[in-house]
């Protein structure tokens, strides 16, 4: 993986600076850069205006009495407010406030009197408890009289690991440090943190081999070099036949899912439905292959094909013993195969059956429900689908604004590129056809289901207002195209 989008949690930023004074930095050098760098970032994007720091007892508040510091020295009007005494402080924090040349108020609401601009340098992302006392009631005032805030690290009162927010109210800047932490791309996180800079204080890269993070801001830069790209004398049966089955009489999905596999790159692709069904689908697809089965045992009969390098099934297929065994006869093929829907929902009264056939390549792709019928639905986002993956076999894409991807192995993946017009009845059956199509190809399914949900993204963003799920597996090319430019 690129270390370059590492998401670092609590335990392994800390890793990370006790690493980097290891090698010879101080806390106070740290402590120094990301004081700076918050006051650079306010300066680049606020004219010289009244600030009011919120300081807390901790290093974050430290980080706030040299942004104090350093916007006082080119001319801003600023004062600073302390959680608690001063003589608290201590070590690095300590220094700094003894710095501080200015006063040093107490921080109640009433502080914010005159200000323009709020530093919430408060607590950081390490905090496990609720917000509570003049902490809670100052940021809510804040908030409340819309005072643009500034948070260091994250916005005080928001968990680092998960995004969950325990009195933390939005900031219109967030700066953190070295790398983001899941929390900035967790809901309701990401909704609070608004603009993230992620400044550099020193830390060095290479820290990143020791402290082995397992979770990553979903980029193309994790698994552009496995994408097939079509090559001089390849040909359509190189680039993978899919094979959907497809629903009846909800159509509707399933064809969706086929052309979005299509335009993802297989070199061809199947929906295998009912004889009953043909017509509909025949009439409305062309380049897509229909297959029509008389009988039930006509499907087994058609995973004999090895021709087919990937499967999905789901989408508008009902939630009966048909589904059920078609699950199982396609798990057993130990070919690359794809869950969504009714496949998943099929198994709700018996997830250990469906966790048992997963022996190969597979991929669940749940909402929320669909999730909540199969696995615990307790504890955050991050924890929840990794728990899943793990229990499963299974990659795991649980969609959502904040989609996470993990891996049996631990490995995770969060999307942030997703707009909100892709909450558009359809969207998750494009999504689940270009994984299919990435499958077909063979890519990794891990990379498959990452690359997938960013491709969606970016199409649904390069549409704009106005999406429907059919637009987006003709954007595709665009996004491809674009790709292989910078690739």
């Amino acid at each position: 993986m690129n270390f370059q989008t590492a998401l670092l949690d609590v335990r392994r930023m800390g890793e990370a600076d006790r690493l980097t004074v290891a090698s010879g930095k101080t806390v106070n050098e740290l402590m120094g850069n990301a004081g700076k760098a918050v006051a650079q970032a306010i300066e680049k994007r606020w004219s010289a205006r009244s600030v009011i720091v919120l300081s807390g007892p901790g290093n974050n508040g430290g980080d706030g009495f040299v942004a104090a510091r350093h916007l006082s020295s080119t001319g801003w009007p600023v004062r600073v407010a302390l959680l608690g005494s001063r003589d608290q402080l201590i070590g690095a924090a300590r220094d700094n406030a003894e710095l501080w040349r200015g006063k040093i108020e107490l921080l109640t609401p009433a502080i914010l009197d005159g200000a323009e601009l709020v530093v919430d340098a408060i607590f950081g992302a390490g905090l496990s408890r609720a917000l509570e006392g003049s902490a809670l009631e100052t940021l809510a005032a804040a908030s409340d009289r819309k005072l643009p805030i500034v948070a260091v690290d994250v916005p005080s009162g928001l968990m680092g690991d998960t995004g969950e927010a325990v009195g933390a109210v939005a900031s219109a800047l967030t700066v953190t440090f070295f790398r983001k932490k899941p929390g900035h791309l967790l809901l309701p996180g990401r909704s609070l943190c608004g603009e993230v800079v992620v400044a550099d204080i020193g830390i060095s890269s290479s820290v990143l081999e020791q402290i082995a993070p397992d979770t990553f801001e979903n980029d193309p830069s994790l698994w552009i070099e496995n994408l097939q790209r079509p090559q001089n004398g390849g040909n359509k049966y190189g680039r993978g036949h899919a094979l959907i089955s497809g629903g009846y009489p909800m159509t509707g999905a399933a064809r969706m899912a086929a052309r979005a596999a299509a335009r993802a790159g297989a070199g061809l692709t199947t929906i295998a439905v009912s004889s009953l069904a043909l017509p509909v689908y025949a009439a409305a697809l062309t380049s897509i292959m229909v297959q029509p089965l008389a009988v039930p045992e006509d499907f087994e009969c058609l995973l004999d094909d090895t021709h087919y390098k990937a499967f999905l099934i789901g989408l508008g297929a009902g939630t009966g013993e048909e589904t059920r065994s078609r699950v199982l006869a396609m798990l057993k093929s130990g070919r690359p195969t794809e869950l969504d829907a009714d496949a998943l929902t099929t198994f709700a009264d018996d997830p250990p059956t469906l966790f048992q056939a997963i022996t190969g390549p597979c991929v669940l792709t749940p909402q929320d429900g669909e999730f909540h019928r199969l696995f615990d639905p307790s504890g955050d986002k991050l924890t929840r689908t990794r728990i899943a993956a793990h229990r499963s076999g299974a990659i795991i894409i649980l969609k959502g604004s904040d989609t996470v991807i993990t891996a049996p192995d631990g490995r995770a993946v969060i999307n942030s590129n997703a707009p909100p017009t892709l909450a558009t009845a359809g969207s998750g059956d494009v999504l689940s056809g270009i994984v299919l199509g990435l499958l077909a190809q063979g890519t990794e399914p891990f990379l498959a289901a990452s690359a997938a949900v960013w491709l969606h993204g970016a199409a649904a963003n390069e549409f704009g207002p106005g999406l429907i799920a059919e637009d987006l597996p003709d954007l595709l090319p665009i996004i491809f195209r674009r790709l292989y430019e910078q690739k």
